[in-house]
């Protein structure tokens, strides 16, 4: 017992160095806002963009350089444009892509973990008890404590969880007396592997987002795109603005449906644990 209180609480604690790490991480405060906060934040740093381009190009514009500026192609909009829009289709490809496979991991954890309990009542019951005890141990010690981990980019592979493991470790133990008891002690075993690997994918999921080179690409063809735009309209100011505030709000809205669903489970948008939760056993009464 001692040593299975031991590994419980390396389980919730084990993380706690990666997890203060993970807090460091320059991105975390911006994922953890709400999303008016962020969008917010995302189009006022997206429209400072545009008045220091617009302001640069609007200063640099003296009689000698208007025929200069105006001697850019307007050609090169569409063409700018059709790359930022393939930047915007490849980097949300990846998020949507990590969100399915969020959703589809969770949604396999709490299946295989609904056939285990199912199963169990080919068991013994006194092995029944102690297996269903078990799961809704691991259920409330996932939501509770790995949720959040996930949440700050911070769950670990590293440690197994306790309550699963003990569950394992109790089906094989068990002397299955019959054809019925083998074929149950069988299949949820193979629902336990399942569970497990669903929540490798949860785990490893959680992890994955938008690294900072994508958004410094998307961001800079973003600037090209408004410089431009300034120096084609470097003689007509009221264009300029408006031209470039409307591509700068296109933008900021694109970068606002890509972050609020960058991290599958960090945010006002995110996957919550309601799959587990619907299938956590009852307690049974002492």
């Amino acid at each position: 017992m001692k040593f299975e209180a031991a590994r419980r609480r390396k389980f919730a604690a084990g993380d706690q160095y990666t997890s203060r790490r993970g807090n460091t991480e320059m991105s975390d405060w911006l994922h953890n806002l709400s999303v008016l906060w962020m969008a917010l934040t995302i189009f006022a740093f997206t429209y400072l963009l545009a008045i220091l381009v617009f302001a640069g190009v609007t200063i640099l514009s003296t009689k000698g350089r208007t025929a200069s500026f105006k001697s850019v192609s307007p050609g090169m909009l569409p063409v700018l444009g059709i790359i930022f829009g393939l930047f915007v289709a490849f980097t949300a490809a990846q998020v949507w892509s990590d969100s399915d496979r969020a959703s589809a991991a969770v949604s396999r954890e709490a299946s295989s973990l609904r056939a285990v309990i199912l199963l169990a009542g080919g068991l013994p019951p006194e092995q029944e008890t102690r297996l269903r005890s078990l799961v809704r141990e691991y259920v409330e010690q996932t939501v509770t404590v790995e949720w959040p981990m996930m949440a700050r980019n911070a769950a670990s592979l590293r440690v197994e969880p306790p309550a699963l493991a003990e569950v394992l470790q109790l089906v094989v133990s068990v002397s299955a007396q019959g054809a019925g008891q083998q074929t149950a002690q069988r299949e949820i075993i193979a629902a336990l592997q399942s569970a497990l690997d669903a929540r490798r994918q949860r785990i490893i999921v959680s992890r994955s987002e938008v690294n900072p080179v994508k958004w410094l690409c998307l961001y800079l063809q973003a600037i090209c795109e408004l410089l431009v735009i300034a120096l084609v309209h470097c003689d007509n100011r009221l264009g300029s603005a408006i031209a470039m505030g409307l591509f700068a709000t296109g933008a900021a809205t694109s970068v606002l449906l890509i972050v609020t669903h960058d991290r599958p489970f960090t945010g006002q948008i995110s996957i919550g644990p309601a799959p587990l939760l619907q299938i956590i056993p009852e307690k049974t009464a002492n």
